[in-house]
């Protein structure tokens, strides 16, 4: 092959791609994650990773990073089947770029088979058209759940969530993280009583969504660019910074709801919150786990009540690392009724980018094999099969070095892959039924009985998880 016939064989822009040991830390954190869902009675489903255009774009329309044209590639002489087919309306598809609006569509499509209210979760991949760069990709792996119902969903449901994401976050161990949560009525009503046009409530809230990224000085001019007076914007941002401790935010909230003109939604909305706060506490999430935020706003159009974000203490500029919150209408226009849901996510693929970046998580050695059975001579293979297949049903992970050479680079070779014992068993030791066991992080050999050998291993790595 010519040098200019070589195939670009390169990852596509913004598509990741796992070395052994970052797949490996990928798995034991979804691990982690889908025993806490379990925990609580969600239980896993799948959607395609392709769906309908329309129904992408049916709410919260993401355009600008949907990744369109989903079609088989056709070859010259059937090309003429695709400009028929055409790729517009029912029949244009495109790759999901959330969980949300597909589980919507699916709830719709199963609604007879489902018993409500329904609690899943999904840990698909989903795609978004949109400039790759570093901690952004344009296909990651999110970890979601929702819990929908028909007609009416307890606020508890909401206080759930909270008390997941902390259960993952402290099992995970990232260190010290704060959930901040805050209700979109609260917002909608305090915008109502300050005169804001109802056109401009989505935009003001989109804007004050934006304020850790943009800062208060630019949240103020984009507010009197959508025509929100000075003194409004005044009101707004003093508004967003109220703070204090959960108890004095909502006595504030409440002291507040009294002197609004108009303030049915404002009161309402700081009713939801309370219940939800109470809720949280009694299923025991600390207080220093969970903080009332006025300016945590979630962007999309679809939440309607309690949205959260999760913040790591002392690494803020990672932005927030699990958000979500209520809808009212998102599963509804589906169907035509009402079928309130809550939920949250996890972006995990770009979660695992910042905090290996940030040294927070550190990747898992490149193999689960915790021992290396060496090949000291091909005619002992017999007795290196049935003493690694000995250690596997003990429970123990094993590589069993199947070609011989030199025990220093076998021993390269384990120490390579962080694979902390090797097994030796020579002509003597077979003979013996014993073995000869290697530390390769301290150095130190050991001689055991093969009959022993598996508690000794077991012993040994029982000492270093618990170190």
């Amino acid at each position: 092959m010519a040098k200019s016939d070589k195939i670009n064989f390169s990852t596509p822009s913004g598509f990741p791609e796992f070395l052994p040991s970052e797949k490996r830390l990928e798995v034991y954190l979804l691990d982690i994650i889908r025993k806490v869902f379990e925990s609580y009675g969600f239980t896993p489903i799948e959607t395609p990773a392709v769906e309908r255009l329309e129904v992408l774009q049916a709410k919260g329309n993401q355009g600008d990073n949907i990744i369109y044209g989903i079609d088989p590639i056709l070859p010259p002489n059937r090309q003429a089947e695709k400009d028929k087919s055409g790729e517009t309306g029912s029949e244009a598809r495109a790759l999901k770029f959330d969980q949300t609006v597909p589980f919507a569509a699916y709830i719709a499509r199963h609604l007879n088979e489902l018993t409500f209210p329904f609690a899943r979760y999904q840990m698909d991949v989903v795609f978004r058209g949109e400039r790759a760069k570093d901690g952004r990709f344009r296909q990651f792996r999110q970890c979601d759940i929702d819990v929908v119902a028909r007609g009416k969903l307890s606020l508890l449901y909401d206080a759930q969530m909270p008390a997941i994401i902390t259960e993952i976050f402290e099992a995970i161990n990232i260190g010290d993280f704060v959930i901040r949560i805050n209700n979109r009525k609260i917002l909608t009503g305090f915008f109502q009583s300050v005169g804001v046009a109802e056109n401009q409530i989505k935009a003001c809230i989109s804007i004050i969504d934006n304020l850790e990224k943009i800062g208060e000085t630019k949240v103020k001019q984009e507010l009197e660019k959508e025509g929100i007076s000075s003194e409004r914007t005044e009101k707004i941002i003093e508004f967003i910074k109220i703070d204090g401790s959960v108890d004095d935010v909502l006595d504030k909230l409440k002291y507040l709801g009294l002197n609004l003109p108009s303030a049915e939604e404002f009161n309402l909305g700081v009713s939801e919150l309370e219940t939800v706060i109470n809720g949280v506490r009694d299923l025991g999430v600390a207080d220093k786990r969970f903080c009332i935020d006025l300016s945590i706003a979630r962007g999309l159009n679809y939440y309607t009540g309690t949205v959260y974000e999760t913040t790591l203490i002392g690494h803020e500029a990672l932005g927030s690392i699990c958000s979500g919150g209520r809808y009212e209408e998102l599963v509804g226009m589906f169907l035509g009724e009402k079928m309130p849901g809550v939920g949250i996510s996890i972006g995990l693929t770009r979660l695992i980018s910042r905090l290996l970046k940030a040294g927070i998580l550190n990747t898992l050695p490149p193999t689960p094999a915790q021992v290396m059975v060496v090949n000291m001579q091909e005619d002992l293979m017999p007795v290196y099969l049935k003493v690694s297949q000995q250690l596997r049903q003990a429970g123990i992970n094993v590589v069993t070095n199947f070609d011989k050479k030199q025990l220093g680079k076998q021993f390269q070779a384990a120490d390579k892959q962080r694979i902390r014992f090797c097994v030796i068993i020579g002509a003597d030791e077979a003979a013996a039924e014993k073995s000869s066991l290697k530390d390769l992080q301290t150095g130190e050999q050991i001689e055991v009985v093969l009959a022993n050998l598996a508690e000794e291993i077991k012993q040994r790595l029982g000492i270093i998880t618990s170190l």
